[in-house]
């Protein structure tokens, strides 16, 4: 744990114990309104999974809290802060999206992009490597890369900077168990070390191994903040009763 809290913990300390919160949130595209008047709080601490049929707005909350949108009306507070500065953000989509180079020569220029001290990037490279289980492919073309590897390598990577808050849009979608189990234990490792995590899940059983809270999202708005035992066992709303008994929300 000495070894992953010099790897992993924040550069920078994410927000004390102040929640994220989003305040009469507004988001529309032309006539289109997707949010309307989205009120709730995240905890600053541990893992918070965002569960929900597609099309709820999942993507859409990831996306407000990175700062890669801006809400129509209403604003996103994170403690006593209007934003987080980009570099203590680490965003891992779905897709993963990787350099033309190897894998080592990606992390060496995201701990660049980062700022580390020239000195230290081949180091922190490696550790990185080791953290992932991937120094055997440190030579290997990113890009050719197993679905899952690309997926851990982007990860590596997201965290290179030490950021405070690591966001997650379905990262282990359509990996086998093995690759999910590999990236699962990173995130894990992270939150460990004061890492904020906010991940997009659909599934039950990754939600129960990793969160602590789940927010549940239908139609742009929020219908359950839970634990994730409650949320599972007891859902505060009908409509994720009825997602987790695998209904299709269609009213």
């Amino acid at each position: 744990m000495n070894s992953d809290l010099a790897l992993l913990a924040p550069a920078k300390p994410f927000q004390g114990h102040l929640p994220i919160q989003f305040q009469g949130v507004q988001l529309s595209f032309g006539k289109h309104s997707i949010f309307s008047g989205l009120n709730f709080e995240i905890a600053a601490l541990g893992i918070t999974a965002i569960m929900g049929p597609n099309g709820a707005g999942k993507s859409l909350v990831l996306r407000l809290l990175a700062g890669l949108l801006e809400p129509t009306e209403g604003h996103v507070s994170f403690g006593e802060q209007s934003r987080i500065p980009r570099d203590q953000i680490g965003f891992v989509f779905q897709r993963p999206v990787l350099l033309r180079r190897n894998v080592l020569d990606n992390l060496l220029h995201a701990l660049g992009i980062a700022g580390v001290n020239p000195a230290e990037r081949l180091s922190r490279a490696n550790a990185l490597l080791e953290l992932g289980g991937m120094q055997h492919l440190a030579k290997s073309p990113a890009r050719k890369l197993s679905g899952g590897e690309q997926q851990r390598l982007t990860l590596l990577r997201a965290l290179a900077a030490k950021p405070g808050l690591l966001i997650l849009d379905e990262p282990s979608a359509s990996l086998d168990p093995q690759a999910t189990s590999l990236i699962e234990n990173i995130v894990l490792r992270a939150s460990q070390c004061g890492v904020k995590v906010i991940l997009v899940t659909h599934d039950q059983g990754q939600a129960a191994r990793l969160a602590d809270e789940v927010m549940f999202v239908h139609k742009g708005r929020v219908h359950a903040m839970q634990t994730t035992q409650d949320f599972l066992n007891t859902p505060a709303s009908r409509e994720a009763k009825a997602y987790l008994t695998g209904e299709l929300l269609i009213d």
